[in-house]
């Protein structure tokens, strides 16, 4: 669980001041104490070229102190740091400052720093051969293994924008799809007719990350991207939703919004203690277990025998009625039911029928008594 900066800021935007400000926000505001402990800087903290022994440089102007002091603040509040880096020769933008063939130098800079996150992301390979799968799998394993080496614990996150069998070896996340929609670019969308082949809404995320559930677990997660709550272009409803979703598809949490300007409503449902239980239970990555029209219902299993329960309304221009009976799937006759978001407690028999509007859910964590 924590913060990444690209999903609000990008490239641009992002500098070191904002760095501090997100640090002190995340820590008034209890983010950090609802279990947001890591702080990720993305794209937009390094110089335009290396040093002449092939060393990262931090931006000049974005980052004139460099990354050291802001890795020590870091830890001083609290809270773990970590960066985005590229294994390719090029990163995103095209800037000569990737890792291939340099990754024992730029590992020994972040142990060095005292790193304790590194987002590995599968930018550009200017080769004759580019990148194919059997590269992309040797760069990865090696950058592991010299991370593993260093003397420094660092988790790797594993950015290569598809799910390969080797990731749960390798790092403890990985992503599964390419980019989710967000204010970097031209804001969120919650769900499209027709995905579009770069940038992804919430539910084509979803919709992909759900095809590798039973490959989570045993500390591999799925990493379904950065969540894009805030005023990124979601409605409250669709936030609950695409919040509820990542809760119950057992995803790191990794905010993309501005900590430093959250209204109470964004605030209260990221710190929602009931969704956080269900996201960071590791008994297994939840799934859809039904799907009808634009109904669906989504479960996760939790290792106590509670259960995560999503009943979702993904269409966009009528109410629905869904219903669904846990009884046929889980032990017991009777079920405590916490809804999730208004915090209302019940009991039932475990039939549950709810009238949902359009684009929005309910989220529930049942107890089988």
């Amino acid at each position: 669980m924590g913060w990444n900066s690209w999903n609000w800021h990008g490239k641009k935007e992002i500098n070191e001041n904002v760095v501090r400000e997100t640090i002190d926000a995340m820590v008034s505001t209890g983010l950090r104490d609802a279990g947001y402990n890591y702080i990720v800087i993305d794209g937009g903290w390094r110089g335009s070229a290396l040093a002449p022994n092939g060393e990262l440089t931090a931006h000049p102007d974005r980052f004139p102190g460099g990354i050291k002091p802001l890795v020590d603040y870091a830890h001083a509040n609290g809270m773990k740091i970590g960066l985005h880096t590229v294994p390719g020769t090029d990163d995103c933008g095209g800037d000569p400052v990737g890792g291939f063939g340099r990754e024992e130098v730029h590992v020994a800079q972040f142990a060095a720093w005292g790193l304790d996150f590194v987002k590995l992301d599968r930018c550009i390979m200017k080769t004759d051969e580019g990148w194919d799968e059997a590269l992309i799998e040797s760069v990865y394993r090696k950058w592991a293994t010299l991370m593993a080496n260093s003397g420094q614990e660092m988790v790797l996150s594993i950015s290569a924008y598809e799910y390969r069998d080797w990731y749960p070896e390798l790092g403890s996340m990985a992503r599964t799809t390419l980019d989710i929609d967000a204010r970097v670019k031209d804001g969120a969308i919650f769900d499209r007719a027709v995905p579009t082949k770069n940038h992804l809404s919430v539910m084509t995320v979803a919709d992909l990350n759900n095809r590798y559930a039973s490959k989570a677990g045993h500390g591999y997660w799925n990493d379904s991207e950065m969540l894009v709550t805030g005023e990124q272009g979601l409605t409250e409803a669709e936030q609950e939703a695409h919040f509820a979703l990542w809760c119950v598809m057992s995803s790191p949490l990794f905010l993309g919004n501005d900590p430093r300007q959250m209204t109470a409503v964004e605030l209260a449902l990221l710190t929602n203690r009931a969704a956080i239980e269900i996201n960071q239970d590791p008994h297994e990555q939840g799934r859809r277990i039904v799907k009808s029209g634009m109904s669906e219902v989504w479960l996760k299993r939790m290792s106590d025998g509670r259960m995560g329960l999503l009943l979702l309304n993904r269409g966009a221009d009528q109410m629905r009625t869904i219903e669904f009976d846990v009884g046929g799937i889980a032990a017991g006759t009777r079920f405590d039911v916490l809804n999730v978001f208004s915090g209302a407690k019940e009991q039932t028999d475990g039939v549950f029928s709810v009238e949902l509007d359009p684009r929005s859910s309910q989220f529930f964590l049942v107890s089988p008594r």
